[in-house]
């Protein structure tokens, strides 16, 4: 597995545990706060690697070629 692969895979699965715990568990409203700005954060982090999985598919696409978008990172 790609490291990649494993991030976006964490952070999904983390993200399902914080929906389970707040659908399951009765928290107090600041644990619930701190709860929902973590997904809040998850949700942005696994945006942002489906967006370059995206772009790199674009480039494959148009291309027949994959680029690595992490040369300028």
């Amino acid at each position: 597995m790609t490291e990649k692969k494993m991030d976006i895979e964490s952070t999904l699965e983390q993200l399902e545990k914080i929906v389970t715990q707040m659908e399951e568990e009765n928290l107090n409203l600041e644990d619930s706060l701190k709860s929902y700005e973590k997904g809040v954060s998850l949700v942005k982090k696994a945006q942002e690697s489906l967006n370059k999985i995206e772009k790199k598919i674009q480039i494959l696409s148009a291309n027949n070629e994959l680029i690595d978008l992490n040369q300028n990172e």
